[in-house]
């Protein structure tokens, strides 16, 4: 059950998919596999003493895994303490609760509230960090690749290391290689899932690329975690696979892309993060429109 939570942040209900993932999280760092573990026990067991129907949700994982980018997200941005601790347990929680409410909202119109609660609670927390001298004292700097290394020249080595990247994102992560892992972890799910994953890391990438985005974050993946999520989505999950979804799915993963920049500059004012708000509203906005095309059909 909390292996699924896991690999439900890829919409995967399998528990050696999520075994994969935790790997690969520890390989990042100690601590985003511990406080990631942290923020999916959590927000299961909240789930489970409040009732939420086992069999249906809890079982399948499906309310670990925003406790799971919450715990991974708090360690990234506040790094290790007892007071992220806390906040990880508390995070967790209040996600947990504010994942029914969401279902409950967007029931009526066939969506879920996706990753929408990691983001909301994620967002508060570091934006409101700075107002807590305690918190604020563990909070670290998280500036964007191209702070230091500005250019739109983008290389070779950017190009592949940015779209191993981009799925690594998905959990924050940040290195190629950890990225691989998760891939790894994807193709065990199924070779599909895997390709449009790859696929749409690659096509948020490019995005970035011939909108002039800067080659140093391209290389970091920022431009194609929320793709990957999205080209996932839209192709297979949420939505029936067929050739017009997988067109419907490449459009969607390059809104994704372009919609990162415009989340960055707005939350960068506030001291906030892109996180997966991208994939989150451009899901929502292309799974809503299925009902009107007469080619595209709900999963």
């Amino acid at each position: 059950m909390i292996l699924r939570g896991v690999a439900q942040v890829v919409f995967q209900p399998n528990p050696w998919v999520g075994l994969v993932f935790l790997v690969a999280l520890f390989v990042g760092g100690w601590r985003f596999g511990v406080f990631g573990l942290l923020g999916t026990v959590t927000a299961t067991l909240t789930a489970h003493l409040l009732g939420v129907s086992w069999s249906d949700r809890v079982a399948l994982g499906l309310e670990g895994f925003s406790g799971t980018l919450i715990g991974v997200g708090l360690a990234l941005y506040f790094d290790v303490s007892w007071l992220t601790v806390l906040l990880v347990i508390f995070g967790a929680v209040a996600g947990s609760v504010l994942t029914s409410a969401l279902n409950v909202l967007l029931m009526p119109y066939k969506l879920s509230a996706l990753t929408a609660p990691f983001c909301v609670i994620t967002t508060v927390m570091v934006v409101g960090g700075s107002s807590f001298s305690r918190v604020w004292a563990r909070q670290v700097s998280t500036a964007a690749p191209s702070a230091t290394a500005p250019g739109t020249g983008m290389s070779w080595d950017h190009l592949w290391r940015g779209t191993f990247s981009g799925i690594g994102q998905v959990f924050l992560q940040g290195q190629w290689y950890v990225g691989l892992i998760f891939l790894a972890g994807l193709v065990l799910a199924g070779w599909r899932v895997g390709l449009v994953a790859l696929v749409s890391s690659l096509t948020g990438l490019i995005t970035g690329w011939v909108l002039g985005a800067q080659a140093a974050d391209l290389g970091a993946g920022l431009y194609g975690y929320n793709s990957v999520l999205t080209g996932v989505a839209l192709f297979g999950t949420f939505v029936v696979a067929t050739p017009v979804s997988a067109g419907y799915a490449l459009v969607g993963a390059v809104a994704a892309a372009g919609l990162t920049a415009g989340i960055s500059n707005l939350f960068a004012v506030a001291g906030g993060h892109t996180l997966t708000w991208p994939f989150v509203l451009v899901t929502w906005t292309f799974l809503a429109a299925v009902p009107m095309f007469s080619r595209i059909a709900r999963a």
